[in-house]
């Protein structure tokens, strides 16, 4: 996924977080709970705002936009390398049956790449979101990874993601709704 760079810092775009090798990390329920501790961190400190996520078996999408003085791609950095350490941590401290085979990957994938440890691939693969049926084609694809993947019928069943958020109003992280202006000039939730 390399190759990919934010041009528009403060712009809205869709951005992958891949775990490396595609293993499948966030399995467990603490895992995922870091994930969005990590991003509710950089929402109060870093200028990040939500608007759609997912959290699969092996990635993140995000759609997601900074405020000035932040830059997207420091605030991605930093996201990255602090939930490395805090996965890190919880792979070590709690009862993990992949344990040795996890850190054994994650030290594999680091010695290319010259650190102790890599969890995330480089690159985000970021996509500038400008037009609101990009926009909406970018969220249904974010909403609709899990029933893809087979887990739930509805979108909304799956925890891990806004889909309920857009829907019902609740989810289990708050982001801030997408607007979108239609052909008649009004502004609409998508």
């Amino acid at each position: 996924m390399g190759g990919y760079s934010i041009k528009h810092q403060q712009a809205l775009h869709f951005v992958t977080l891949t775990v490396v090798g595609w293993i499948d990390l966030f399995t467990k329920k603490e895992y995922k709970e870091i994930i969005l501790e990590n991003l509710a961190f950089c929402q109060q400190n870093k200028g990040l705002t939500v608007h759609a996520f997912v959290i699969m078996s092996n990635h993140i999408h995000l759609i997601i936009q900074v405020e000035n003085p932040h830059s997207l791609s420091n605030v991605l950095r930093d996201f990255k390398n602090y939930s490395t350490i805090c996965l890190l941590k919880s792979i070590m401290s709690t009862l993990e049956s992949r344990r040795e085979w996890l850190l054994y990957m994650f030290e594999f994938f680091g010695r290319k790449t010259g650190v102790k440890h890599q969890i995330w691939q480089y690159g985000n693969a970021p996509i500038q979101l400008a037009s609101p049926d990009f926009i909406l084609q970018k969220l249904t694809y974010i909403h609709n990874n899990p029933v893809r993947a087979g887990w739930v019928e509805n979108p909304t069943d799956y925890t891990y993601s806004s889909a309920s958020n857009y829907v019902s109003g609740n989810g289990v992280f708050e982001v801030t709704l997408l607007q979108i202006m239609d052909g008649t000039g009004w502004i609409k939730n998508i």
